[in-house]
């Protein structure tokens, strides 16, 4: 049964780990023994009770061993060797536990077995005295589906109780007794309960004593906090006391309530403490606040070493054989002082976490007697401040006369509190009326038991447990103190307010790191909380009743507890410094603290222990062998970081916090350099506590070396180290070491040997300062330690495997961060001996924290060119700028915006630098050609460091550190302007290149301009946005769009402060080319809209103006801002004017026309003013021609003849006047010339057509980009479409060869992309013409005599749009012209009709003649046919209401008589119908039923836009009719238009289309000519026919 041998063809190293080890009470071995009868298996984990224990392997396997009284075979009962738990045989058991008499495990499922002694319920099983086999334990939580079970991580045994940790971090409990801290009376609980108390909280841990449990818990975070009551809820005690100390008073918060019972209001819930306290102090919720509060050492040590874990179960006199090879650092106390109002400060103590612990670094085996030390518990005396100083005194003395001649003495000693005295007297529940203060005393009875209790502490020497024995440290004591000075009886009033001015320095740090850090690894901000039975004050609340519910043990906040364990009686913890704590029962001196010798079995033959657990009578140790030194590596790496952990609290909180309370420490600058190097110093203690847990549960898990926290998150130590080494390194170069030396000399010298010892410096002559240096540079060693250990486990594994891999480049990453720190140093020493020789006047300006000196010419020799005989010019190099220093003046060149390049040897640069920097150009001439190369490079590297800005980490990962030759010419910086007249004190960041602004950049201006957008060659350049502020307006104008050479230029939106907005083009910074004015909004005094061509900031050429509140708009030319030449007016009264303007008056000859159609031709001298020869025409034709004088619509003189046109004369000659119209206005291709020559030049053309294509089609992919780019910048993100049509418009369509139908097709596809999107320019000149159309056709506008100037607009835009596609597409055939076909059509179709020949339909879009029409209408009319369609609708208006009243007259017949009064052949007549699959008889009755498909189809003309669609509406009509009379003849045949329009005018009828003489109108006016003769013509000449026909239909 060896089982130390191991077959050797097993995996090195892992059967040699989990060895059992067994020592026996009253055994006369002082060795350990092997468990007898037990294999080989690796044991995980093993747990003991009473008299039995229980072994769980690494096959998941459960055993039990020893005294098993439940077992029904009557071999089992004792059995000789650990016998298998069958029944958990297949369920992978993850952990176990053992009560006194029973046990438990968990399998992988989260899932609870129970067996053993089962008396009190503890095994979750009712009315059953014993459970012999493992039984599942069903835990449900009734408040989610209780179908659910809840999973389990950690188990706990007490002796009448058992409790579980769900995943869900809950306590569950079953079992009797207080100690299960449910809210119930009736025992046995046999069903799992959670307990409710704790709900919400994350528990890390729990544990059971015989009769207690303690659960470790995570603390709350700093927010959750509550207002403070004045008074204690139970106990009316005051909760803010004053208490007199040796030499000052303390007021303290920390009031302790002696009731067992749960304080709702004061406890559960986190509440700040608000104590009288010095008004300048501020609480950071996240901060540690030092005081100038006495700091002394903690707690007693017990032994040294490293303490990993320590279990303790079931057993009083065994923890004193706890301290193996570990430090036990222990501070006893049955009775600990609990302040139930302190859960604020626990918020922020928890924040605190690096709390200073005394751990000595040797590594002496053997215990050394603990020291008593004097004591500084917070007392808190149950009086109001203001207690006359005789009652206290008198206070104290019955007190210490009450307690006895030892209390008295310690207490004259300054070793015991009054705290201490009255803590025995206020345990007892108070009478409101009984303050403590009038000196009354509680129940008698209690006070006899207390005594006896005192002297019997007294007996067992004054180093054993008191009461209050865990102390708490004065400046991390958790309630927020005033130290005054002087004794009590000297305080007064006075004093008091004196105190509160005290100026206290408050430095803030925040220990608490990155949430990262946390997330990572264990917690160290945690509390204790304890329940159960108290008598042995084994629940350390400073009493022993009993409590029924957990209660926090104040006294452990902060101390950063990471493990529980609890004897039978007594209990334990551990912090993250390897410090013990332990209370309750001490019977043995199993607290550790007592004067019994207690010897410590020498272990170095085991090996390394990596879980120890204790029963009643025996102990027992799990030992894994060392293979190659990987455990010694992986233990040496834990204990080293507890003991640095250690030595960083030490000189946190003996050198920091001292040093940082001092006064007078120097300038600002100074202390706030020195707290951040505290707080950065916190930070990284934090981690290193943080790590050293998280080391420390490592070593009992399966260890592997990838799971390593240094090695699986390396960043985050190296980013610490390196954080904490650029705060101390600036805080050097500021000379901070030697600020320091005076204020902090009485303490350094006071100190020096403390400060040798933590600095670990032998020589006895070394001065102060330097000792403090090496002190605070001790940190970065620790760095070669991580690197040296990483690298003996790296030898542990094959060299190939990743492993080996992974912790040698880990490694080298430590270490080369150790070198790079250490350069760091060197770098800020030699900087601080500069200092120290440079003149005083520029130290101070240019001394930064943050620069290092690389070199300066006065030991490099450098100069300038052309410099003055006698000028003196020092060039000084730092690590972010190049100082030129003169006599007196010096000026600094930021390297960030510096460029350095070598002057070749023909320009005569004998080894010159040329240096560039935004204002300035100069020369530097070094003495020899390798002076110069050096300082080409360390200006390159400086420039190079400054850019990436990244100089303090090295780079990850080892090799990848190859310098650049030399920094980027093309770079991105800040820079202010101190001398360039246009730029003075202006401040640019962005892109730079060779010293200009130069791409992406913001440019701000003292007084308030700013330019953000595009530069080339330092000027502003692209695509920017531009604000000047507006001081009389207070507002600002604001410019978006184009710039070219510092100048606004192209398209750009220009909103001035006034209120006016501009879009369109600029040039020079003026408005120029095509743009849209608003002015005012509708309410202001001005509103009125101009959109046309402006010529250096003035209107000129074709415009329109809109002036709204004259309800007026102009159509026609201006020339320097005023309306000039031919145009037209219209009001929206209907008036109509078109002719001559000069200087914005109607001047001239002209027409104008009202709403009734009266007419006057002639001369016009104003607006509106008639002046001259003229002839008015009436409505009804008669006219006068004359002289005519006076405005219209207010009487005008007239000197002239009347003419009565015969009454038989034919109307012929009326539309005359109608006809002239337009001959006045601007012609249609005079429009909107500069919209159309802006497209050219995008294309790079200077006039209309002259130009090359290929130029063309590269100025679009630039356009293209360009849009894009600028897009991907803005907030509007690109649609996924848009995106797919801009990437196919970057590909230009390639036309070779003949010229075909499909190549047609594919420009046709091109330029529906292109108008699509308006950053092609296509696209954008639709899009600007649309604009301008609607600008013009929409209000006012809405004109009827407007309507041919409309049309006759967009045929204008045809022409121009189908030049431009013909420049494009060279091969595009002339308009009119034909495609040949590349197949013969298919000849299927019939003619339709007899003198119908068919006209190559069928063809795509417009056949296969090329028109503008046709390639171009589909693209344009869409978006033009809302205005346009509205003209038509009021220009046909009467005709239309006419048309419209003899459809609805005619639609009131049915069917069958419409078809008969229309005169349709009665063959024609559908004599069935088929509705909804059913045949139906025509009925006289039936209406709205024949040719059905036909009318449907005639009214989705309304649906339509351009003339060809539309015909192809009235054609496809024409078939619908005749598929119904083909359907019912069941011949062929062939129509005649006799036969034809009948039918024809009876779909037209019902087809009840409201505006049909609009569509007609419509369709005649922009149809293809060439369209008119072919088949579709005649179709439409029927529908025109009908149209006018249905008008002249008279019904009987």
């Amino acid at each position: 049964m060896d089982s130390n041998k191991r077959s050797s063809t097993e995996a090195e190293g892992s059967k040699e780990r989990g060895l059992v080890r067994v020592w026996q009470a009253g055994s006369c071995s002082v060795t350990p023994e092997r468990l007898p009868g037990w294999g080989e298996k690796t044991v995980l984990q093993a747990a003991l009770g009473v008299k039995h224990g229980v072994l769980l392997t690494e096959d998941g396997a459960v055993y039990s061993f020893g005294n098993l009284p439940w077992r029904s075979e009557p071999a089992e009962i004792c059995p000789s060797s650990p016998i298998l738990e069958n029944a958990l045989v297949g369920q992978y058991a993850v952990t176990v536990a053992a009560g006194s008499f029973h046990s438990g495990a968990v399998t992988e499922g989260g899932v609870v077995y129970m067996w053993g002694e089962n008396s009190a319920g503890q095994c979750a099983v009712a009315n059953q005295p014993y459970v012999p086999e493992p039984n599942p334990v069903s835990i449900s939580d009734s408040e989610g589906s209780p179908l659910l079970a809840v999973r389990i991580l950690q188990l706990a045994c007490g002796e009448e109780h058992t409790l579980a940790l769900s995943i869900s971090r809950e306590i569950w409990a079953w079992g009797t007794g207080c100690q299960l801290g449910l809210i119930t009376t009736t025992f046995p609980v046999t069903k799992p309960q959670k307990v409710e108390h704790l709900a919400g909280r994350v528990v890390l841990q729990v544990a059971c004593g015989a009769f207690h449990s303690l659960a470790l818990v995570q603390c709350l975070p700093s927010q959750d906090l509550k207002p403070v009551p004045e008074r204690c809820n139970q106990c009316s005690q005051l909760l803010i006391t004053m208490t007199d100390k040796e030499d000052h008073v303390i007021i303290s918060d920390s009031h302790c309530c002696p009731l067992g019972v749960t304080l709702s209001e004061s406890q559960a819930e986190n509440q700040p403490s608000t104590a009288i306290s010095a008004p300048t102090e501020t609480l950071d919720s996240q901060g540690e606040v030092f005081e100038n509060a006495l700091v002394e050492n903690d707690l007693p040590v017990a032994t040294k070493g490293s303490v990993e874990n320590v279990q303790t179960t079931r057993g009083d006199a065994i923890s004193s054989q706890l301290d193996i090879m570990g430090t036990t650092e222990v501070s006893s106390a049955r009775n600990v002082p609990s302040y139930p109002n302190c859960q604020a400060v626990n918020e922020y103590m928890q924040k605190l976490t690096d709390q200073s612990k005394g751990e000595n670094s040797e590594d002496s085996e053997k215990p050394v007697p603990s020291q008593p030390l004097v004591e500084e518990a917070i007392p808190s005396l149950h009086s109001p401040p203001t207690t006359s100083t005789s009652a206290l005194n008198s206070l104290v003395v019955s007190c210490a006369s009450a307690v006895g001649v030892r209390v008295a003495a310690t207490y004259e000693a300054g070793a015991l509190s009054l705290k201490k005295v009255m803590n025995f007297y206020n345990t007892a529940p108070c009478e409101p009326g009984a303050q403590a203060g009038s000196g009354s005393i509680g129940p008698e009875g209690l006070k006899d038991s207390r005594e006896e209790q005192v002297k019997q502490e007294s007996m067992q020497g004054k180093k054993s447990s008191s009461l209050v024995d865990i102390r708490e440290e004065e400046s991390e004591g958790g309630s927020r103190r005033l130290s005054l000075p002087g004794l009590l009886s000297q305080v007064s009033p006075r004093l008091l307010r004196k105190a509160a001015r005290v100026k206290t320095r408050t430095v803030v740090l925040t220990p608490t790191y990155s949430g990262e850090a946390d997330a990572l690894l264990p917690s160290l901000r945690t509390e204790v909380w304890t329940w159960g039975k108290g008598k042995e004050g084994q629940l350390g609340h400073g009493d022993v009743l009993p409590r029924l519910q957990p209660l926090c043990v104040k006294c452990l906040d902060g101390k950063e507890v990471i493990h529980l364990e609890a004897g039978g009686y007594h209990s334990l913890a551990l912090t993250a410094k390897s410090q013990v704590y332990s209370w309750g029962s001490n019977t043995f001196g199993q607290l550790g603290h007592s004067d019994f010798p207690t010897t410590v079995p020498r272990l170095a033959k085991l090996g390394y222990i990596s879980r120890v657990t204790a029963g009643k009578d025996s102990y027992l140790a799990l030992v894994d062998k060392n293979i190659m030194g990987y455990i010694a590596s992986l233990h040496e790496l834990a204990t080293t970081e507890r003991r640095f952990y250690s030595k960083l609290s030490d000189i946190k909180s003996q050198i920091l916090r001292p040093l940082l309370s001092l006064e007078n420490l120097g300038t600002a600058s100074t202390v706030q350099l020195l707290q951040e190097v505290a707080s950065r110093f916190s930070k990284l203690c934090y981690l290193i506590g943080q790590h050293g847990a998280s080391l420390s549960s490592f070593l009992h898990g399966i260890k592997e070396a990838r799971s390593l926290v240094i090695l699986k998150h390396a960043s985050l130590f190296l980013d610490s180290y390196t954080e904490y080494c650029t705060s101390i390194t600036n805080f050097l170069v500021m000379g901070g070491f030697q600020l320091l030396a005076k204020p902090a000399i009485d303490f350094l010298n006071k100190n020096q040997e403390l400060l040798q010892d933590l600095s670990e410096v032998t020589d006895e002559n070394m001065q102060l300062i330097e000792i403090l240096n090496t002190l605070f540079f001790l940190p970065t060693r620790r760095l070669h330690n991580y690197a040296e250990v990483l690298l003996k486990l790296a030898t542990c594994f094959e060299v190939t495997s990743p492993e080996y891999q992974k912790l040698q480049d880990s490694s080298s990453c430590y270490e080369s961060l150790a070198l790079h720190l250490g350069r760091k140093r060197k770098e800020a020493e030699y900087t601080l001996g500069f200092w120290k020789t440079f003149p005083g006047k520029m130290t101070d300006s240019l001394r930064k924290p943050e620069r290092r000196l690389l070199c300066e010419s006065s030991n490099r020799a450098l100069s300038l060119q052309h410099a003055g005989r006698f000028s003196v010019n020092w060039f000084i190099l730092f690590n972010d700028a190049l100082v030129h220093a003169q006599f007196s003046t010096h000026h600094v060149f930021p390297l960030a915006t510096l460029w350095a390049e070598p002057l070749s040897e023909e320009a005569g640069g004998v080894n010159g630098l040329k240096i560039t920097t935004p204002e300035e150009q100069f020369t530097l001439i070094s003495s020899t050609p390798q002076e110069k190369t050096k300082w080409l490079r360390a200006i390159s590297q400086a420039v190079d460091q400054a850019l990436r800005g990244s100089s303090d980490l090295p780079p990850y990962g080892g090799g990848s550190s190859i310098q650049r030759q030399e920094p980027p010419i093309s770079r991105s910086a800040k820079y202010t302007f101190y001398k360039d007249p246009r730029l003075k004190d202006a401040s640019y960041d962005g892109r730079w290149f060779s010293g200009k602004p130069h791409g992406r950049g913001v440019l701000k201006w003292p007084d308030g301009k700013t330019y953000s957008g595009t530069f080339r060659s330092g000027l502003e350049d692209g695509y920017g946005e531009y604000r000047v502020p507006n001081k009389a307006l207070n507002k600002e104008d604001h410019y978006v769009g184009h710039w070219k050479e510092g100048k606004m230029c192209g398209q750009g939106i220009y909103s001035y402060a006034s209120g006016e907005v501009f879009e369109g083009c600029f040039q020079d910074n003026m408005r120029h080319g095509h743009g849209l004015l608003r002015s005012g909004k509708l309410t202001s005094s001005s509103p009125s809209m101009f959109i046309g061509q402006w010529v250096m900031d003035k209107k000129a050429g074709y415009g329109v103006f809109d002036d709204i509140t004259r309800g007026e708009k102009y159509m026609g030319m201006w020339q320097d801002d005023v309306c000039q030449g031919n145009g037209v007016v219209v009001t929206q009264f209907g008036l109509y004017y078109e002719g001559n303007f000069h200087l914005n008056k109607m001047m001239g000859n002209g027409i104008l026309l009202s709403e009734d159609d009266t007419i006057y031709e002639g001369e016009f001298s104003d607006d509106w003013t008639l002046s001259g020869k003229g002839t008015l025409t009436m409505p009804n034709g008669d006219y006068i021609e004359g002289c005519f004088s006076g405005e219209w619509g207010s009487g005008i003189k007239i000197t002239g003849t009347y003419f009565k046109p015969s009454l038989y004369e034919s109307d012929k000659d009326r539309p005359k006047v109608f006809r002239k119209l337009g001959n006045l206005a601007v012609p249609p291709d005079e429009k909107w010339k500069a919209v159309f020559d802006e497209c050219w030049h995008q294309l790079g053309c200077e006039n209309p057509g002259q130009g090359e294509v290929w130029k063309a089609w590269e100025n679009i992919a630039v356009a293209l980009t360009a849009s894009r780019r600028q897009h991907r910048d803005s907030p509007e993100i690109l649609s996924r479409s848009q995106t797919q049509t801009l990437e196919s418009l970057e590909f230009i369509p390639q036309h070779v060869g003949a010229f075909s139908v499909e190549k047609y097709d594919d420009i046709r596809k091109y330029l529906i992309k292109a108008c699509d999107t308006p950053l092609h320019p296509l696209g954008r000149l639709v899009e600007t013409l649309v604009a301008v159309y609607r600008m013009t056709y929409v209000g006012v506008g809405a004109n009827r005599r407007l309507l041919q100037e409309a049309v006759k607009e967009i045929k204008s835009y045809l022409k121009r749009i189908f030049q431009l596609v013909k420049f494009l597409f060279p091969e595009l055939p002339e308009e009119g012209s034909t495609i040949p076909l590349s197949a013969p059509l298919p000849s299927e179709r019939k003619p339709f009709c007899t003198g119908m020949s068919d006209s190559r339909s069928e063809s795509p879009e417009p056949g296969y003649v090329v028109t503008s029409s046709g390639l171009l209408l589909p693209v344009l009319l869409p978006r033009l046919y809302p205005p346009l369609f509205m003209l038509y609708a009021l220009d046909n208006d009467r005709e239309e209401d006419i048309y419209w009243e003899c459809v609805l007259r005619l639609n009131k017949q049915p069917d069958i008589a419409l078809l008969g009064f229309l005169g349709v052949q009665r063959k024609f007549w559908p004599v069935t119908l088929l509705i909804l699959g059913e045949t139906k008889k025509v009925l006289p009755t039936t209406k709205d039923a024949c040719f059905a498909s036909a009318v449907e189809c005639l009214q989705q003309i309304s649906t339509t836009f351009t003339p060809s669609d539309k015909l192809k509406v009235i054609q496809q009509t024409f078939e619908e009719i005749s598929q119904s009379v083909l359907a019912s003849l069941q011949e062929d045949f062939l129509w005649s238009m006799d036969d034809l329009f009948p039918v024809f005018l009876y779909v037209v009828l019902r087809a009840r289309i409201r505006n049909l003489g609009s569509e007609v109108h419509l369709i005649e006016d922009l149809m293809d000519p060439y369209l008119q003769h072919g088949e579709q013509g005649i179709m439409f000449t029927t529908l025109k026919a009908c149209y006018y026909q249905i008008q002249r239909e008279k019904l009987n």
